[in-house]
Formats: structure tokens, sequence, C-alpha cells
């Protein structure tokens, strides 16, 4: 198949894939749950207080502040890490009515109850008896994200659809505009709570359970499973950079889509190290998680694009590259690589294709197995602000062997760019040669 017939197939999927890149929903959640980044990094820095990578640290602090000497740290991630569900269904609701030109607010705050109505109110002691008056966080966190993706996509149409058609109570204009948008959202928030209290009676009724729950049982827990597996690390790879070099922003799409399932698999990863059971890969604790696409498929930027700028540094004979790798460097080690995707350029180049998909799906591979052997423990919950350069990223989520192991996988995507830069830089340093010799 030629060049011209692969780029006709490109453009008639291009049309098909934009529109669910950009449907209402696929939206609302990639915006929805950007509003949760700041709550994982802070709760990912005490996080790391409580857990630093390294030997004798725990028994260090326990000499200092006693045996309990993280109690005080896990209130914050307590409030961080296991509200997030909470939180992403405010955010989703709120982004799906704002990307409607209305003020989402009331939306976010009517998905916020909802979420809750259809949870439990009671806990369990152990004794067996129901302890009332409580909102268990269980399924707040990251047991709740599917359910929170649901019930904040559902909540934000709902509520956008009944103001745009009006149906709402119109206040005078000498009243104040708080006052009258509290009355505004009145009839969209009963609709919408009275379909929250009749899911809860319907599920505790017909299921003797609640919806978070069988939401997580039948969907959520299958899903995770999916990406979890080794054909799941190897797909997101692969889409990330296929989607990127049609000029599509795959790390934006597959983690506004991914994203909540990869983060849950890290949450049950962090919930059993805090209750002291080790993590074994493949039997307790999950493989890929956010820090596995974050640090180990897109650091440098998606196609692991920081080996190619190396190579264009140490290796390129034409101008152009080298000036493009002098200028690409420093982005490209806090993570930035536009610069190389636009202006290599990666985007539709079919000779570039081969290494900008092949190196993360190798990237894939390589970590999955080190972590599925044990050569590196499954990540958890402790997350970096994206623009952390790697190996200290990686000694941040992982400890050395995880920093050891980012070290391996960039030297693997020199060795992946480097004949198809060359290839690249050859036509580029004659192309240069022609244009000297034209203009003498």
């Amino acid at each position: 198949m030629n060049n011209q017939k692969i780029m006709e197939k490109i453009d008639k999927a291009l049309p098909v894939i934009l529109r669910f890149v950009n449907s209402k929903p696929i939206k609302a959640i990639k915006d929805g749950f950007i509003y949760t980044m700041p709550l994982t990094i802070i709760g990912s820095i005490f996080l790391l207080l409580a857990f630093i990578p390294v030997a004798g640290y725990n028994e260090f602090m326990a000499g200092i502040f006693g045996k309990d000497w993280m109690s005080p740290l896990f209130q914050i991630t307590g409030a961080t890490f296991d509200l997030l569900a909470l939180f992403g269904v405010f955010g989703i609701a709120y982004s799906y009515v704002k990307n409607e030109g209305i003020d989402g607010v009331s939306a976010g705050i009517f998905a916020m109850v909802s979420l809750v109505v259809v949870n439990n109110a009671f806990v369990v002691a152990s004794d067996g008896s129901q302890i009332g008056g409580v909102i268990p966080k269980a399924f707040l966190g990251g047991k709740g994200m599917i359910a929170a993706i649901i019930i904040g996509i559902t909540v934000g149409f709902i509520y956008s659809h009944i103001v745009k058609n009006k149906w709402t109570i119109k206040m005078p204009e000498s009243v104040p505009p708080g006052v009258a948008n509290a009355f505004t959202s009145l009839i969209p928030g009963m609709v919408i709570i009275g379909l929250a209290f009749c899911v809860h009676l319907l599920f505790k009724v017909g299921f003797k359970s609640t919806f978070i729950e069988v939401i997580y049982k039948v969907l959520q827990t299958p899903l995770q499973g999916m990406s979890d597996s080794f054909g799941g690390a190897i797909a997101i790879a692969l889409l990330i950079s296929l989607f990127w070099w049609c000029g599509i922003h795959g790390a934006t799409i597959i983690g506004g889509i991914m994203g909540p399932l990869l983060q849950s698999n890290g949450l049950a990863n962090q919930e059993l190290f805090n209750q002291g059971v080790q993590l074994v890969a493949g039997e307790n604790a999950a493989i890929v998680t956010n820090q596995f696409v974050d640090q180990y498929i897109t650091f440098g930027g998606s196609g692991l694009t920081l080996g190619l700028v190396c190579t264009m540094l140490y290796f390129a004979k034409s101008k152009q590259y080298k000036q493009l790798g002098r200028l690409s460097i420093v982005p490209g080690l806090f993570n930035i690589n536009e610069p190389i995707i636009f202006g290599f350029p990666i985007v539709f180049n079919p000779i570039m294709a081969i290494p900008f998909i092949l190196a993360p799906v190798l990237s894939a591979i390589m970590v999955y197995v080190s972590i599925s052997t044990g050569l590196v423990e499954p990540f958890r919950a402790i997350s970096v602000p994206w623009t952390t350069p790697f190996i200290i990223s990686g000694f941040i989520i992982g400890g050395i062997r995880a920093a050891i192991l980012q070290l391996a996988v960039f030297s693997m995507t020199v060795a992946v760019y480097f004949p198809f830069f060359k290839y690249q830089d050859k036509l580029a340093a004659q192309e240069e040669s022609k244009e000297v010799a034209t203009a003498n």
C-alpha cells in the first residue's frame, strides 16, 4: 500500500476520531478530571513523606516521632486520594454544563449530592453492626471512578437540557444574580436528586446493594483488568503515538479516557501497601497505572522523543537538525516535545512513524515485564508533576530501580530512533548541499 492510499484512509478515519474526541461526554471527562490533578500532586507529596524510598527511613522517623508518626500524613492522603471520585464527579458535571455555556457550579454540587445519595449512609463495624450517620469513603475514591463518570455525565446532560429549554423558575430582573441563579437551579436540582433517590431505592430493593457497588463489580473491575493487561499496556502506548502522528493530542485523549481506570489501579495498590500487604504483580497488585504511562511511555514527550533529540545533538550532519536538537533539548528534559512533533516533523511523516510508535510499545513491554517479574515494584499512588525530568521522576515514584529502568528505556529509544534519524538527516544534508551549490 503506497503512501497516498494510507493518507486517504487516514483522511477518512480522522473525522470519525475527531467527532468522538470532541463529543460532549469525552470532553467533560477529560476536563473534569483535570480539576483533581492538584489534589493528586499534593496528596502524593504527603504520601512520599510517609514512604520515602530510602532504607531505614521508617525506623529513623519512628524513633523520633513514635510508631504512629505516619497518621497525620494519612489525614492528607485520606482527604485527597480517598475522595477523588467525589471531586471528579463535580468536575465532570461542572465541565459538561460549562461547555454548554451555562454556569456549572450548581450542576457540580448536585452531582456530588447524587454520588452520596447512591452510596451507603453507614459503615459496618467489626462486630457486624451498622453505624449510621457516616459517609463511607470506600467508594468515594478509586473504587467509585466509573460511577462518578456515569453520574457526572448524566447530571451534566440533565441540568444543561433543563436550563437550555428554560424549564426553570424565572425571577424579576431586580433580583440579584446570585439569588436568581439559586432559583434557576431548583427545578433541575429536584429532578437530578429525585432521580438519584429512585436509583438508590432500585438498587437497594432490587440488588440488595448500592449503585456504586454494582457498577464497581460489573463494570469497573473488568475494565481495570483490561487496562492492566499486557495487551492493554501495548494498546495505550500505541494509541497515544498513533493519535499524535495524526496531529491529535494522543496523551490527552487516552489519558482522559483511561486515566480514571489507571488511577484506580494505583490507588488500589496504595491501599494494600498502607495495610502492610506486600504487593505482588499479577496476584494482588496492578501493573499498569498512571505512573506506568506518564513516567515510561511519555517521558520526554509522547513517542519518547527525548532519545531522538539526543540523537540529533550528537549525530546530526545537517544544520537544521543540529539547530533543532539544541532548541529541543531543554523542553524535552521537561517532557515538552511539540517542537519535535511539529518542527521535525513527526506528524504525517511515514519514515518517523515507525520509531515514534515502536519506541513507546517497546517501553511498555520492558516495563510490564520488569514489574511482572519483580525487578521493579508495582507503582502506587505517588505521582509527580508532568514536567518532572526522567530519572528524578522514576526515583520518586519507585526508588532507584525505577530510575534505572527509565535510563534503560531512554537508551532503547536512542537505539530505535538512530537509523531512522540518520536517513532523514542524510536527506536534509543533501538538500542543504544542493542549496549551497545552487547559491554559488
